[in-house]
């Protein structure tokens, strides 16, 4: 059995093709979307601004770390693409990033004993 790794990826885009109906409802929902509900979770969270140009998914991905980042992006873009489908959002060519949570390092200042230089 292979190590599960859990990572956090952006999916970044821009809307292309919406259609009136959607704008419309996007813009009624715009402030459930803003900067106060960034938060990484495994249904995704999406973010965007009036200026309907650009937007974000947050996701959560649990996946084998033998398959890396790549694997990560690739879950999470297709959950993305599923999400944006289903609320009939057009939208250009995705982008995504991920880190993996399990090979950070974490640095923690103040923790060196006292006499350390």
């Amino acid at each position: 059995m292979s190590t599960q790794h859990t990572y956090r990826v952006i999916v970044r885009g821009t809307w292309d093709g919406l259609t009136d109906a959607a704008r419309e409802r996007m813009l009624a929902e715009v402030e459930q979307h803003g900067l106060a509900s960034m938060a990484f979770s495994e249904e995704g969270s999406l973010t965007y601004d009036r200026v309907l140009k650009h937007f974000s998914f947050r996701y959560v991905v649990v996946s084998d770390a033998e398959d890396g980042t790549e694997m990560a992006c690739a879950i999470a873009e297709d959950r993305a693409e599923t999400e944006l489908r289903e609320r009939g959002y057009g939208h250009g060519e995705l982008r995504s990033t991920a880190t993996d949570m399990d090979a950070m390092k974490i640095n923690y200042k103040g923790r060196r004993g006292q006499g350390a230089a």
